[in-house]
């Protein structure tokens, strides 16, 4: 575009390209935002953390990640190395978490200044024996989480769906608990929590990376847990249930606070499903946009 814009003026006006440097050299994309007490933060491609203490106006990378020790084993996946789920505590401003595909966990309690690497499985043995490459191994989830979410309360519970499985952490990612078995698929990209109840969950598990990365059978299911991932349920009900081929992608599912809880998603065909008693039952709120990158709800009051 920037070739194309530099050599034709009419297309370089249409689309207000100018011929200037950008202000940044060490990424290419912004992949995510976070905000929490005061603070604006932004994850990149390749995986920086930006933080902004003015609402934007200014940037500061966070370098104690950006030069962790085990940054030079980083491995980006299919979609490059990126930063893409920023997590905060609602109350203690020094606790973040952040999740890069595909390094893995990553958690900080003096306010990003340092960074712990949090993969560890709590039962190596019981995830010891899988051939896919994403999958865990030597005693660590598999490394390309795709997206995570912070459970409600005092007790830093954490969810990832992971390239290769769904995790539940109770110790703010120290450890880390397969709750994947009735799951019809290891592979999904979102992950939502309700915002209330932390053992309310929900994902939308795909049929593979390499098999088309659409609902299994191509019937689109929801699946719930209401016990922390001990058992699941898939949720049918207005979803599309025949020739369903589209994908959701990792920030493409939101959720508003009301009671009963709303829980949206947004599909690659440029669908918007939502549903407001929990996720029991769905309906399609808006079709024909493009490719549903992210969906954010601002709530009723």
């Amino acid at each position: 575009m920037d070739n194309w814009a530099a050599n034709d003026q009419d297309f370089a006006k249409m689309i207000g390209w100018k011929d200037e440097a950008l202000p940044f050299t060490n990424f290419s994309q912004i992949w995510s935002l976070g905000l929490a007490h005061g603070t604006l933060y932004a994850g990149t491609k390749p995986a920086n953390l930006l933080a902004s203490h003015d609402r934007g106006l200014t940037w500061e990378r966070m370098e104690g990640l950006t030069k962790h020790p085990s940054a030079g084993s980083w491995d980006g996946g299919a979609a490059g190395l990126v930063l893409h789920s920023i997590v905060a505590d609602p109350v203690n401003p020094n606790k973040l978490w952040i999740g890069i595909s595909a390094a893995g966990v990553f958690a900080s309690e003096d306010r990003g200044k340092t960074w712990e690497r949090r993969n560890r499985l709590s039962n190596a043995e019981a995830c010891a024996h899988h051939d896919h490459p994403a999958a865990p191994r030597n005693g660590e989830t598999g490394h390309c989480v795709h997206n995570m979410m912070r459970a409600p309360g005092g007790e830093d519970v954490l969810y990832q769906q992971n390239h290769h499985g769904v995790w539940r952490s109770t110790n703010g990612g120290r450890s880390w608990d397969d709750i994947g078995q009735g799951l019809p698929s290891t592979f999904g990209f979102p992950i939502r929590v309700h915002p209330r109840d932390p053992n309310m969950i929900w994902t939308l598990p795909l049929n593979g990376d390499s098999a088309g990365r659409y609902p299994p059978d191509a019937a689109a299911a929801v699946w719930k847990s209401s016990d922390g991932g001990k058992s699941w349920a898939d949720k049918r009900d207005g979803l599309p249930q025949t020739a369903c081929f589209f994908t959701v992608l990792r920030q493409a599912m939101g959720g508003d606070r009301q009671d009963p809880a709303g829980i949206y998603f947004g599909t690659n065909s440029g669908s918007i499903f939502a549903s407001l008693d929990e996720g029991d039952s769905w309906s399609e709120v808006a079709r024909h946009l493009p490719t549903v990158l992210s969906v954010e709800v601002l709530d009723r009051s």
